[in-house]
């Protein structure tokens, strides 16, 4: 069988919007000094919920819907798609009161943007071993140093030496990809490169697919993907850089899981080009929302149950959850009703 030509555009707008999410991807790692502002929760907030009610609204209005042979030009299936996501944020809209009115949102909830202390605090009633020996490392590392301070102009040569091996051992650190050994790196590091791996995959192969059935598709696709990589990814780093990992180490074992996003994106047009891309419109949209509601969700809940848990906490993040949700709603469903008359190529 002879592979049908693709027009350059498709490869070109494909190739363009995969390389602008793993920029994307990056922009985690420049914000992570600014988690410990006090807004920044309020931020990640909103792209969290932007996040949500683009990927939700993405897989109800346009994966799903393509996969089953809809087409928005011909079938009137959009107020049906409305009406899924209207119960779904009815249901949100409801607990969310019920919970403020009940005082019951702070019972339970943990987040990966928490600030270090309480991490530790946390994983330490929860009986973290690793966390303890930490505390107590650094604790050593502490009082080490101040004995060494304090002591007569001439200390012993024992307590002079962990001083020089510290020396060494950051001047190892700054060469680059240079950190910890490979097998003192905690395995769940590895479980989310090779899950980000896959999950950008499949990342490319939806969009890839999208391409190929018209280039807006592809774009409202790369939208929704752009929306969730921001706070994913931003969790990503900080769970690897937790784990044991390096910046340049994070860093380079993240770009090396965005590169199979490219792969990912060549079988999406090959494939969308050939066959009916109805399998992997019917895959992304499953996966899109099992990210939205399974994934991104709890994580939205658990950085607003780490506040104060006042009143006028409360009310501001929940109406900062509803303008994230509602603007990804907004943006997919505008690109799905005008899908007809945008024309980029």
């Amino acid at each position: 069988m002879t592979l049908q030509p693709v027009t350059y555009h498709v490869w070109g707008y494909g190739f363009l919007s995969v390389t602008i999410i793993n920029l994307a991807s990056l922009l985690g790692l420049a914000l992570i000094p600014f988690t410990k502002k006090p807004y920044f929760p309020k931020v990640l907030t909103y792209f969290i919920g932007l996040a949500i009610g683009t990927l939700f609204s993405n897989a109800v209005l346009q994966l799903i819907p393509e996969a089953l042979g809809f087409d928005p030009r011909a079938d009137d299936y959009i107020l049906k798609a409305i009406g899924i996501f209207g119960g779904f944020y009815l249901l949100f809209f409801t607990e969310k009161v019920l919970k403020m009115a009940l005082r019951t949102e702070h019972e339970h909830g943990h987040s990966h943007f928490s600030p270090p202390g309480q991490r530790r605090q946390n994983s330490l009633q929860n009986g973290d071993v690793s966390e303890k020996k930490e505390s107590i490392t650094m604790t050593t590392c502490t009082i080490s140093s101040i004995s060494t301070d304090n002591t007569s102009p001439d200390p012993p040569v024992s307590s002079t030496e962990p001083p020089a091996q510290e020396v060494h051992v950051n001047n190892v650190m700054c060469h680059w990809l240079r950190g910890q050994r490979i097998a003192n790196i905690k395995t769940v590091a590895w479980m989310v490169t090779l899950s980000d791996a896959l999950h950008n995959f499949i990342d490319g192969l939806a969009i890839g697919a999208s391409f190929t059935v018209s280039v807006v598709a592809g774009f409202s696709t790369s939208i929704a993907i752009v929306c969730e990589e921001f706070p994913h990814e931003l969790g990503d780093f900080v769970i690897l850089l937790n784990a044991g990992m390096s910046i340049p180490q994070a860093v380079f074992f993240n770009l090396l899981s965005a590169m199979s996003c490219y792969i990912g994106l060549a079988f999406g047009i090959l494939l969308g080009s050939n066959f009916a891309p109805n399998a992997i419109f019917a895959i992304a949209g499953g996966m899109f929302l099992y990210i939205a509601l399974a994934d991104m969700f709890p994580e939205m809940n658990a950085v607003m149950n780490e506040q104060d848990g006042s009143t006028a906490t409360n009310v501001i993040f929940f109406l900062i959850q509803n303008a994230g949700l509602l603007t990804g709603f907004a943006i997919i469903l505008l690109i799905t009703m005008f899908v007809g008359e945008i024309n980029l190529g």
